[in-house]
């Protein structure tokens, strides 16, 4: 018998073609067996009798003879299996709904793909899963978890009524440890792993060290048989097709427009954007960054219309890399202010990300300073200033027709936007309870504090330390409304951090 693969590279066929042959009948449902170490990535390949091939080339004779598919089909004669045909130690898998990718269209919801289908984010926590999934991998989860951290997916894997024996949940972990291990590093692993028990840990242990990771490709494609309880027999291609942010599973029936799905997936920027703005609210650690310039009123009279709408575009694009560097999440802009999230990272501490930003938002503000000096004579600076603060909050989005604004609800974001009013000459700000929680071997990186009057009257920077607001404003900043609930508030100034 001959493989899937050796099929495709005698015929000179694609594998589009191949499904498409057994869903006309063409070719006979193939026999699935576990894949040689030789295969690649794929876990599992369909193999046919070795005629296939010669039925491949009388295909092609009939259609230079100017037949259609449908007549080839015909004269040919239906091959495929009947339900007794199927070896017994072949898995059952769910009956998808027929003809559903020929709904699939680019005006459609990401909800319309036509299996099972879920996002994790970086942490490989689920963020996104449409119906399909659910009544898949997850029916057996009364209510999947609301905090972000508790849907670790791995968990719910191990939970899940399709791994109903050892060979299906192994089946099953492969594409997802080999899609973590392209992503994660071992130590973020571990921590992924903190959540299983030692059972299951050294189930997941032992695959992670068995597995390759998957390559630079933005989408892998496995052979895959989902199991079920039902009698019929349908084969599956399971896509991991990966983003910025996150890596999406997408499980698809073999049918005749298969190749579709492809197309469809390779919308990476509409796929992506539809993911983000269909994803569920959930809770999570966040650090909230809010950014405001300066006297914008008083540069705003003081520049033509189209000066100052080019100083702040100026200010956004500049910052929009920087933002991306250091993995954070665009908010929302107000007038000339922005706010970004920063979310956990596998490998790296998002609060520092927040910090790194903001810092080096400091200094990209100073060439722009430079730049617009330059052009309009001024002696003045331009700031940018920041606070930041971090806690634990709902994330969702809010839509007003295609127009979609990612928010956090709660004190988090609403005591940034305080702290950034706080902030005078492009100072960064962030809460004690942030810094707190960084790892003391990286806070002592950090170089931030509070500058303190001597009874001489002299400004001196004391590092490492704290103030409440309330300490810091005066008289008559203090009767501002808009600093009565953080007036109790621990701040510090940061001003540089170590490499």
């Amino acid at each position: 018998m001959l493989n899937s693969k050796q099929i495709i590279e005698m015929a000179g066929i694609s594998r589009a073609t191949l499904n498409n042959y057994v869903a006309l009948g063409i070719l006979p449902n193939p026999v699935v067996k576990t894949s040689p170490d030789d295969a690649g990535r794929a876990t599992r390949l369909g193999y046919f009798a070795d005629a296939a091939v010669q039925t491949i080339q009388r295909v092609k004779d009939l259609k230079k003879e100017g037949l259609s598919m449908a007549d080839i089909a015909t004269h040919l004669g239906s091959n495929k299996s009947t339900q007794a045909d199927i070896p017994s130690n072949s898995r059952h898998m769910p009956n998808f709904s027929e003809g559903s990718l020929n709904k699939l269209s680019f005006d459609n919801s990401i909800d319309s793909l036509p299996g099972p289908a879920y996002m994790v984010n970086n942490n490989f926590e689920l963020i996104w899963w449409n119906e399909s999934a659910t009544e898949t991998f997850f029916s057996k989860i009364d209510d999947i978890p609301r905090d972000l951290e508790s849907r670790n997916l791995f968990k719910l894997v191990f939970d899940s009524q399709v791994a109903g024996s050892q060979g299906n949940l192994l089946d099953l972990l492969k594409p997802h440890v080999a899609a973590g291990k392209k992503r994660l590093s071992q130590q973020a692993l571990i921590k992924i792993y903190s959540a299983l028990d030692p059972e299951q840990l050294s189930t997941l242990k032992s695959v992670y060290e068995t597995v390759k990771p998957n390559g630079k490709e933005p989408v892998i494609h496995y052979p895959y048989i989902l199991p079920g309880s039902g009698t019929q027999v349908q084969y599956c291609d399971l896509y991991v097709c990966f983003y910025r942010e996150g890596v999406l599973f997408t499980y698809s029936p073999i049918q005749l427009e298969d190749d579709f799905l492809l197309e469809f997936l390779s919308k990476r920027n509409y796929v992506i954007n539809e993911l983000l703005k269909n994803r569920k609210p959930y809770l999570t650690n966040v650090a909230v960054m809010v950014a405001d310039v300066q006297n914008s009123t008083r540069i705003c009279s003081e520049l033509p219309a189209e000066e100052y709408f080019e100083l702040i575009n100026d200010i956004w694009q500049q910052s929009e890399p920087i933002y991306c560097k250091y993995y954070g999440t665009y908010g929302k802009h107000v007038g000339d202010g922005m706010v970004y999230y920063f979310f956990p990272q596998p490998d790296c501490d998002y609060k520092l990300n927040a910090i790194q930003c903001s810092l080096e938002l400091k200094e990209m503000m100073k060439n722009i300073t430079q730049k617009w000096q330059s052009r309009k004579g001024w002696f003045s600076d331009i700031y940018l200033n920041i606070g930041i603060n971090e806690g634990q909050e709902w994330f969702g989005s809010y839509h007003a027709g295609g127009h979609v604004e990612y928010t956090v609800l709660g004190q988090t974001i609403n005591h940034a936007e305080r702290i950034s009013d706080f902030a005078r000459n492009g100072s960064v700000w962030a809460t004690k309870a942030m810094l707190n929680q960084i790892p003391a071997a990286d806070r002592k990186k950090v170089s931030f504090g509070i500058t303190r009057t001597t009874s001489s009257n002299e400004s001196v920077f004391i590092t490492d330390t704290y103030a409440c607001i309330e300490n810091l404003l005066t008289e008559e900043e203090l009767k501002s409304s808009k600093f009565k609930d953080i007036k109790m508030l621990p701040l510090t100034e940061v001003r540089s951090i170590q490499p």
